[in-house]
């Protein structure tokens, strides 16, 4: 029997999947699929059995496919999800462990950059010597400031790179503004990483996101952001075993040529809520509903 996947709701029609994966819902449904409808806003407001109200008992063992639950609430859905007979096929240690870089760093610390951390609640900025403190075990040298889920890649220089991770005062304007701009999206805490370079064709830095079901990779797409959707052919060698020891079921990792020649994960996550090119949403639709 083909898989159900449970979708996020368009917020201003209830009865539609919400356009940004609504495409990807059409390919579930052409492969087969049964699409189900999740209130992604009734969840972040606390409230699991409104946000499952739509979904129709007894549907079977499920993916989740939308937006990002924060790892507190992903519990709350599941069990929501469990009494009505939907159980999600991702449990939710599962899912933190991959969406959490505190719950993945260590089974790919030799292939990721460094990383610390602390936990910190949205709106709290740490003082200077905090983070000097923080950042001790990091090599000297430039850095890069995220939280447990997301960095601000976008707001570079104000908001992610920092010059070098040694200068205290740089380090903490950079970590106050990061925390500005989160607000309350802020996940987990405050995470510094060491920063690589990494091989910039046409001046555009290219990765590709894998797709690993159960500890095998069964898609490779370019990243969501790489303009030209052309990502590259990574070798998984070393990856493979960090995946399969991490044990999720449903795991992307994005993955990155360093400057001399090293294949590197620069981040994972949990399949079910990890973006893709429009491209490739006929083959992870076919992923996901299974033979």
């Amino acid at each position: 029997m083909p898989i159900p996947v449970l979708y996020c709701r368009d917020p201003l029609n209830p009865r539609r999947v919400d356009e940004h994966f609504a495409q990807e819902a059409q390919e579930v449904r052409a492969c087969g699929g049964v699409v189900g409808l999740v209130d992604h806003d009734a969840l972040l407001q606390g409230d699991a059995e409104q946000a499952v109200a739509q979904v129709p008992a007894g549907l079977g063992s499920a993916w989740y496919r939308g937006w990002m639950i924060p790892g507190d609430r992903y519990p709350a859905l599941a069990e929501a999800l469990s009494r009505r007979g939907t159980p999600l096929l991702v449990a939710p240690e599962q899912y933190r462990a991959a969406h959490e870089l505190p719950g993945w760093y260590p089974k790919f610390v030799d292939i990721t950059p460094a990383s610390v951390w602390r936990p910190t609640e949205p709106g709290e900025v740490l003082a200077a010597e905090d983070l000097a403190v923080l950042a001790e075990p990091l090599a000297p040298g430039p850095g890069i400031v995220k939280d447990y889920v997301k960095s601000r890649k976008h707001e570079w220089e104000q908001a992610c790179f920092v010059p070098e991770l040694a200068d205290a005062a740089g380090l903490a304007r950079i970590v106050r503004r990061f925390v500005e701009l989160q607000e309350e999206f802020l996940a987990g805490g405050i995470v510094l990483r060491s920063f690589e370079e990494f091989s910039k064709p046409e001046s555009v830095a290219t990765e590709a996101r894998v797709w690993w079901l159960d500890g095998e990779p069964r898609l490779v797409t370019p990243h969501p952001d790489d303009p030209f959707e052309r990502g590259p052919v990574p070798d998984l060698g070393q990856i493979v075993s960090a995946v399969r020891s991490l044990g999720c079921r449903f795991v992307t990792t994005d993955v990155a040529l360093r400057s001399d020649g090293m294949w590197r994960v620069v981040e994972v996550g949990d399949g079910q809520v990890s973006d893709l090119p429009p491209s490739s949403r006929g083959e992870l639709a076919a992923l996901l509903v299974g033979p």
